[in-house]
């Protein structure tokens, strides 16, 4: 990476007529936007189908992408619904609202594979191929059993008995192929996105979770990844201890990997997964990177992640397989939370670029490894992550002393920094924040676009240990990416060599 700058964005955040951002003309608007306004970079969050809670970092399939993503307009261009059809669908303002999404977007895309060419030679290709079968095969099953938790089906599908799978496909062909349809509607689609960006001198950064969900395919296809009971449930979950975002800890409750049978299989699951990661983004972000250092689990009956314990990981062995597949230069480690030796370490000897979040920095303490003034070149810089509050949250919520500590930190870099910035009001202490990351050493510098537009709170994209039907909801207007906030950005981004 040059020294450059980008804009962190979710796909379900962008403008769309049809209640969620998707790969229509939202994403080719904003990829213009991106371009006009000098960035180098688009960070999405995960583009999996989401499950519980609507958090993209719980999915049915950790390879997915979700049927939500797919452009209706461009369905209605292929003859695949008509303009009235689409319509039924259109909500062009608010937040997303999952419920309404599943009530009517489900049955429009199910009109549309009635009418699709099942003869078409790509599709049939893409079902072939076979990356797709167990996901078809498993959301089918779920169909059936009313969307119940694959744990809780009869033993014969429950434990993929070969014979009883076999008789299921056989008779409910339409069903496996439907899921197929998506994923291949979903893929063209955003390959098409992502080439048009590329054209345009912009690279996608996505995000790899670290876990994945229990009850999905990726556990109901590979049970002896994880550690499991013999009836297919965790005997430990993953989380993390108390830090700054939760004084419980977090439980997330995802079945914890068995890193001796991974050892035993020479980490081919995880190098894979990267690699696959690697041919949908043109650089992977990996959530909870020290997991991979050492991992925290929880007894799975525990009330909150008070009480758990650390576990090692056979780190240098999973990068050194990793790396025999993927360039390690297409990888960011996402290092935040609790820190310790052998993380500085392992991402010392991977060589990735961590992540520095000014968010964190401006607590009054000199040494703060965040201050845009100590931020070494091998990194990424964020005014904030999509778990923070905005700038602008932040700043109209905290406590008189800690914004006192935040105006005198930002102040004190300006200076160190010889940067003739004056702070008199939350709105230039915002845009004193974001020009000290433009100024850092920092190789790339993101910027959650909720900040680039002084949004407040009520624009925050997730709350880290909480299910909020305001998280992941966040919609932004057609018209706000307008030739103002362009040139504005252009302005900023050339003043400081990105």
């Amino acid at each position: 990476m040059k020294k450059s700058s980008g804009i962190l964005l979710p796909i379900f955040s962008l403008p769309s007529d049809y209640g969620i951002g998707d790969f229509g003309k939202g994403c080719y608007n904003f990829i213009d936007f991106l371009s006009r306004s000098g960035q180098r970079y688009w960070q999405i969050l995960p583009l999996v189908q989401t499950g519980y809670g609507n958090s993209p970092y719980s999915s049915v399939c950790s390879t997915s992408i979700s049927p939500y993503y797919i452009s209706l307009d461009q369905l209605v261009k292929e003859g695949l619904l008509t303009n009235e059809e689409a319509k039924t669908s259109y909500r062009p303002h608010g937040r997303v609202d999952y419920e309404f999404l599943y009530k009517i977007r489900y049955p429009l895309l199910r009109l549309a594979f009635s009418r699709f060419d099942k003869t078409n030679q790509s599709f049939n290709q893409f079902v072939e191929k076979g990356e797709f079968t167990d996901y078809a095969i498993f959301m089918a099953l779920k169909e059936n059993h009313d969307y119940t938790d694959f744990t809780d089906w009869e033993d014969q599908y429950k434990f993929r008995n070969k014979k009883a799978i076999n008789l299921f496909v056989k008779q409910n062909q339409d069903k496996v192929l439907f899921w197929q349809f998506l994923q291949f509607i979903a893929s063209e689609q955003w390959s098409k996105v992502k080439s048009y960006a590329n054209e345009k001198g912009i690279s996608i950064i996505g995000d790899l979770p670290l876990y994945v969900a229990l009850d999905s395919v990726d556990v109901w296809a590979n049970p002896k990844l994880y550690k499991l009971d013999d009836d297919l449930l965790p005997k430990k979950v993953a989380g993390v201890p108390p830090d700054y975002f939760c004084q419980d800890g977090q439980l997330w409750g995802n079945p914890v990997y068995d890193y001796a049978y991974h050892q035993k299989r020479g980490f081919t699951w995880w190098a894979e997964r990267i690699e696959k990661a690697l041919t949908i983004y043109d650089y992977v972000r990996i959530d909870h990177f020290r997991g991979l250092d050492r991992y925290y689990e929880v007894e799975p009956t525990a009330p909150n992640a008070k009480d758990g314990k650390w576990i090692d990981v056979p780190s240098k062995k999973l990068f050194d397989a990793i790396h025999k597949k993927v360039d390690k230069r297409k990888i960011i480690a996402e290092d935040l939370g609790i820190i310790d030796d052998g993380v500085r370490k392992l991402l010392k000897e991977v060589g990735y670029p961590g992540m520095k979040v000014l968010s964190f920095a401006f607590d009054g303490q000199p040494d703060n490894l965040y201050l845009p003034q100590n931020l070494p070149v091998n990194a990424l810089c964020y005014t904030g992550t999509h778990d923070n509050d905005t700038l602008m949250g932040l700043i109209a919520t905290i406590s008189e002393w800690d914004k006192t500590n935040l105006i005198n930190g930002v102040q004190n870099s300006l200076k160190t920094l010889k940067m003739p910035l004056t702070v008199t009001d939350d709105y230039s202490l915002c845009q004193a924040i974001i020009e000290l990351g433009l100024n850092s050493k920092a190789k790339l510098f993101i910027m959650p676009m909720q900040d680039i537009c002084f949004k407040y709170g009520d624009y925050r994209i997730n709350e880290p240990g909480t299910v909020k039907n305001e998280n992941w909801t966040i919609r932004f207007e057609e018209g706000e990416f307008n030739f103002w906030l362009s040139d504005r950005l252009l302005t900023l981004t050339k003043k400081y060599g990105r």
